[in-house]
């Protein structure tokens, strides 16, 4: 139930720019703080962005000035805009509640490489 769907991901050079979405069909979607995360090769997954229920946003200090994350509650799917890509940026990037409580989705891969 409410499964997480993301999309958007692929192979950019670097300094390119990439729009990742993220849906579910959870009915509690709109009311919950929002997160996506991304795990990198050989790396733990790490906490990239969040988004409260009334779009206030925090980000990582790897990201800063370069993601935005948003969210449209009528659709029940946040968004990742990603600006200025650098190859560190390369993993699979989910979104999830922020704390993750439900079952990771598959993720989609973003690689940034030249």
């Amino acid at each position: 139930q409410g499964q997480l769907v993301e999309s958007g991901g692929g192979l950019v050079q670097p300094g390119g720019s990439l729009r990742l979405s993220c849906g579910s069909s959870r009915s509690i979607f709109s009311i919950e703080t929002m997160g996506w995360y991304r795990q990198a090769p050989g790396k733990q997954r790490e906490l990239v962005a969040t988004i409260s229920p009334i779009s206030i946003t925090n980000y990582a200090d790897s990201v800063k000035g370069r993601f935005t994350m948003s969210r449209d509650n009528a659709k029940n799917t946040v968004y990742l805009q990603m600006n200025s890509l650098k190859p560190e940026d390369t993993a699979v990037y989910y979104c999830n509640s922020w704390p993750s409580r439900w079952s990771w989705g598959q993720g989609t891969q973003v690689t940034v490489s030249s």
